[in-house]
């Protein structure tokens, strides 16, 4: 089969590699009808994320139709069924999962001993995303094997399409999640950071739970007018000073919500000399990660606020304002998505028409031009918000 293969720092390849096959009673295989490629795949393929190795296959946001299916999970799952699979994969029987917590599965990372010693705890298995977090082969791919597929699966009603329902994966209940952790109320000014796609589901999510405002912050007009279109007021972190332009909306109190959409690898804006000491820290290897994003919505955030990051970090940071999270009474929420926990709510909402989660697609391209999309996306190039590739 065809697949997205990662052979090095920005170096992805459409290559033939040997099709999947049952290797364990509750395996499946599913012929992929259509993937995505995340914006934390580029973390991976900017290498920032340790335990890559040549040959890996990419890509985290995969639905399609079973082929084939394990003995163990014959009974939840049939050949011909069009299933959206989870990034996170799940034994559904473990304390954490039975407790809703599924991105902490204790049972369905492989490599947990190489985990535990990098990162000091072992999440729950990934597809595509590393060796530590099992080392399974991604979906940018024609087909994939699905472990604990009787859990580890969403079966898609009749008459939705894979447009539809792709982003059940991942980036849809992502954003879902980081806004339900701000634990809306109808008066909140609730604030987004990066409006790429999660950051993109995390606005329509805080809309639809009620917020009185969503100011949604970015750098790309593309990205900014989608986010208006959602319903978000719009600013420009190259053109305003940030702080200062949220304490003026907020009638100098500051918003109560804060969702950091950007992660690792943040940019700064207006004034700001904070990218040039984190590369600094980064390129001495006594920093992991560019927290510009977290400091300012730590400054920015009412007391008694609470700061939602969905955005993916992977190691130490540095001149975090602890004392003002303390000061302030703040409280900060995260972790990967627990992806099944919210997924049958966002179905019947996608059903019922109060979202349709394809409004974020930009491109549409077959998997061999995957490659050459990695470097649009990461390049910001075509107006490029979301890229969907077809087998």
């Amino acid at each position: 089969m065809r697949a997205l293969v990662w052979h090095g720092k920005e170096d992805i390849r459409c290559d033939s590699v040997p099709d999947p096959v049952i290797e364990d009673p509750r395996d499946a295989i599913i012929r992929v009808t259509a993937c995505a490629i995340c914006g934390s795949d580029l973390h991976l393929f900017h290498n920032m994320i340790p335990a890559m190795k040549p040959g890996d296959i990419m890509g985290h946001e995969t639905m399609g139709e079973v082929v084939e299916v394990g003995a163990g999970a014959a009974g939840r799952l049939r050949k011909g069924e069009r299933v959206v699979i989870p990034f996170t994969i799940t034994c559904g029987e473990c304390p954490q999962c039975r407790r809703g917590y599924y991105s902490a599965c204790e049972r369905s990372n492989r490599n947990k001993a190489m985990a535990d010693k990098v990162f000091g705890h072992a999440g729950a298995g990934m597809f595509g995303y590393s060796q530590l977090t099992g080392g399974y082969a991604g979906g940018q791919a024609e087909y994939l094997r699905v472990p604990f597929a009787d859990e580890t699966h969403i079966k898609v009603p009749d008459g939705l399409t894979d447009d539809q329902v792709l982003f059940l994966s991942d980036i849809l209940p992502t954003g879902w999640q980081a806004a339900v952790q701000c634990d809306i109320e109808r008066d909140d000014t609730v604030v987004v950071w990066g409006c790429g796609p999660v950051g993109q589901m995390a606005i329509r999510s805080a809309v639809l739970l009620g917020a009185k405002q969503v100011i949604a912050i970015d750098r790309l007009p593309e990205r900014l007018g989608m986010a208006a279109a959602g319903g978000a007021i719009p600013l420009n972190f190259e053109e305003d000073r940030i702080i200062e332009r949220l304490n003026d909306m907020t009638d100098g109190k500051g918003p109560q919500k804060c969702i950091d959409a950007t992660g690792m690898e943040s940019h700064v804006g207006l004034g700001q000399p904070d990218t040039l000491y984190d590369r600094a820290k980064q390129m001495v290897m006594l920093e992991n990660d560019r927290p510009h994003v977290l400091r300012e919505m730590i400054y920015v955030c009412r007391p008694g606020g609470i700061l939602s990051v969905p955005g993916v970090y992977s190691g130490l940071i540095d001149k975090f304002p602890m004392g003002l999270v303390m000061n302030k009474g703040l409280t900060i929420r995260t972790g990967q998505t627990h992806v099944r926990r919210w997924t049958d709510d966002l179905l019947r909402r996608i059903e019922a028409g109060q979202i349709d989660p394809s409004f974020v697609i930009t491109h549409r391209v077959g998997l061999q031009e995957g490659p050459e999309m990695y470097n649009v996306f990461r390049n910001k190039q075509d107006g490029c918000i979301k890229v969907v590739l077809r087998p």
